[in-house]
């Protein structure tokens, strides 16, 4: 859901030309299958070649008019079972089940993840009969994957394949659900009662999560529970939806979780640009990366390289904040629908940077996407597919499914049902791991050594820095020693920066017995630090 965005900004930023040679290349070719309609913001799980989709949204972006936001109509009340390799489809009403069972299953955003045959499914959001009115339905529920799709395909009675418990925790939509080291964390999101309304008038309240939730599931086949570990709370840093959780194998080999962009920041309506790391010993925010392509869930999959030790998380389009026009970095702060393919990579000195890859999607499509994974691929157990272990130099690793299909960059001011879909094309997404060809443009905002640049270095005379900004807050340029004794500090108030690139110099020659030196730029919630090695 999208709220009232500040008046269009188009900023032109110069991009540096960042080339660099990509460690893969990707392939991707449209594909439509004769039954299968359009959906976005659903549940996909899988079992012998046969995906099961569960929910989301028959239409495309939500409507200005109160009245036609997520209307019943756009509910999608069927179960589906695509089989890819066949191109065949079948569909089943839920109209059997319990009726509040029915309007989990048919409402939108819901978290999701499969382990084994069971998708487990909490929450999301759509009109309630039961309530009366649109609701967050507060449910965790387990579907017995293989079972329900031969039930669909036999059109058999579908009951017995779910379990569901009731508990205020499940009641999120927007979050992300993830699995770490045979642990659930359930990141993010909101809960949401009545009708949207994009006026902000009164018909609704809403309450963001705030937390990630750390659970274990006990579930034997019959009964179901949950026992909460831990709850990670930060009003500022978990203040986002709509967003993407992916995955990570951390630097030291560890599993992790990476809480990528989202919406919206505490201070603006506009998106997260940083990144939050969760890992067994709990989380830290990533104000040393910047994501700028990919900012509302998206289609999303993981590769990692035990041999480079590099983790590669590739989003497909969506909606962001900034685009590539063809020449230069579009800041628009309508947050427009994007058709950007890009990778974040993580080193294995645990730097993260973003490049922008040299494919773009057919369209402007993708948000509210899922990536369907081809699961006979080597993997690591949170799914991340071991890249050095791909034995073909040409695999498919897995398909973009459904999403909103926008007509315009900008539709939300306009937009009356007619201008988006959801959308009923598949991409098939191949990785070439050979020698590549193709080169990725890095995104020299995506981090500090981008962000901020100190040069000559070394240098014993004058100090050039470049700092790139996002954002104009008042900044504090710090030189200190290499014990941490402040030696300059100079506060640059935001009237006297743009967005984009700033200069500033320093005469550094008075600190000539010094062997190196730290230069810090220090703005809100944000601290870049650079080494500068005095020499001749």
């Amino acid at each position: 859901m999208k709220e009232i965005f500040f008046t269009a900004i188009a900023l032109l930023l110069g991009l540096l030309s960042y080339a660099q040679e990509s460690p893969f290349e990707l392939i991707i070719e449209p594909i439509t299958i004769d039954g299968l309609g359009g959906l976005q913001s659903f549940a996909v799980g899988q079992s012998e070649g046969k995906w099961l989709i569960v929910g989301g949204r028959l239409d495309g972006l939500h409507r200005r008019q109160p009245w036609a936001s997520f209307d019943i109509e756009g509910h999608n009340n069927q179960l589906l079972v695509v089989d890819m390799e066949a191109e065949q489809v079948w569909t089943k009403s839920i109209a059997s089940l319990d009726q509040s069972l029915q309007e989990q299953l048919s409402s939108t955003n819901m978290e999701s993840h499969q382990v084994g045959n069971d998708l487990f499914i909490i929450g999301g959001y759509g009109y309630s009969d039961l309530v009366g009115d649109h609701t967050t339905h507060p449910y965790l529920t387990a579907i017995d994957v293989p079972g329900l799709i031969e039930a669909v395909i036999d059109d058999q009675e579908l009951s017995s394949y779910f379990r569901r418990i009731e508990d205020d925790l499940f009641a999120v939509t927007g979050g992300q659900l993830n699995i770490m080291n045979d642990e659930f964390y359930l990141t993010g999101g909101q809960r949401f009662e009545g009708r949207y309304n994009p006026m902000n008038n009164p018909t609704f309240t809403q309450s963001y999560s705030n937390s990630s939730h750390h659970f274990t599931i006990q579930d034997d086949g019959t009964d179901l529970s949950y026992t909460l570990v831990e709850s990670f709370v930060d009003s500022d840093n978990f203040h986002r939806r709509d967003f993407n959780a992916a995955p990570q194998i951390m630097p030291n080999g560890d599993q992790g979780i990476t809480a990528f962009s989202g919406v919206f920041r505490t201070d603006a309506d506009l998106p997260y640009l940083n990144s939050v790391n969760i890992d067994a010993s709990g989380y830290y925010v990533n104000n040393d990366f910047a994501q700028y392509y990919n900012h509302y869930h998206c289609a999303n999959t993981q590769v990692y390289s035990l041999e480079q030790n590099e983790m590669h998380t590739i989003f497909f389009g969506g909606i962001a904040q900034y685009y590539f026009d063809g020449e230069n970095l579009v800041q628009d702060d309508n947050v427009p629908f994007v058709k950007t393919i890009a990778r974040v990579t993580r080193d294995e000195g645990g730097n993260m940077a973003e490049y922008r890859m040299p494919i773009e999607m057919p369209d402007l499509l993708g948000a509210g996407s899922e990536f369907i994974v081809n699961t006979e691929l080597p993997m690591y157990s949170n799914g991340v597919i071991q890249l050095d272990e791909l034995e073909s130099d040409t695999t498919v690793i897995g398909y973009v499914f459904g999403g909103i299909r926008s007509s315009d960059l900008n539709i939300f001011w306009i937009n009356d049902g007619t201008q988006s879909v959801a959308n009923n094309e598949l991409i098939k997404v191949s990785l070439i791991k050979s020698s590549a060809v193709n080169l990725d443009e890095l995104n020299p905002h995506s981090n500090s050594q981008g962000r901020m640049q100190i040069y000559p270095n070394p240098n014993r005379g004058v100090l050039h820095v470049d700092l790139f900004l996002n954002r104009t807050d008042d900044v504090t340029l710090s030189i200190s020693d290499l014990q941490g004794k402040l030696l300059y500090s100079e506060l640059k108030k935001s009237k006297q920066l743009i967005l984009g690139k700033n200069y500033m110099e320093v005469n550094i020659s008075k600190w000539s017995s010094e062997s190196a030196l730290f230069v810090t730029i220090t703005s809100k919630g944000e601290r870049l630090t650079q080494k500068l090695i005095l020499g001749e």
